[in-house]
């Protein structure tokens, strides 16, 4: 495999966990369970509604900053970085 095919091969797997991370603080906890996680309370909300208003964003924003540093160390491995 070449080492372009591989740097993409390694990129698509990163974008793609991070859509699952995504999905999973976004839909899954915060629609499909939010009932069951409405029992659990934090900072005096229901966590169930935390995550559907507040646990996606913030997660979505963590997932930028983790991307952005993943990718970077990404292309110094495959020898693409911008300088």
């Amino acid at each position: 495999m070449s080492k372009h095919a591989s740097y993409w091969k390694a990129n698509l797997r990163l974008v793609f966990g991070c859509l699952v991370v995504w999905f999973l603080a976004s839909f899954v906890f915060g629609i499909l369970f939010a009932e069951q996680l409405n029992t659990i309370r934090l900072g005096g909300y229901k966590l169930g509604f935390w995550f559907s208003q507040q646990g996606s964003i913030y997660t979505f924003v963590a997932l930028t900053f983790f991307y952005a540093w993943r990718a970077n160390k990404l292309d110094h491995e495959f020898g693409v970085r911008e300088d």
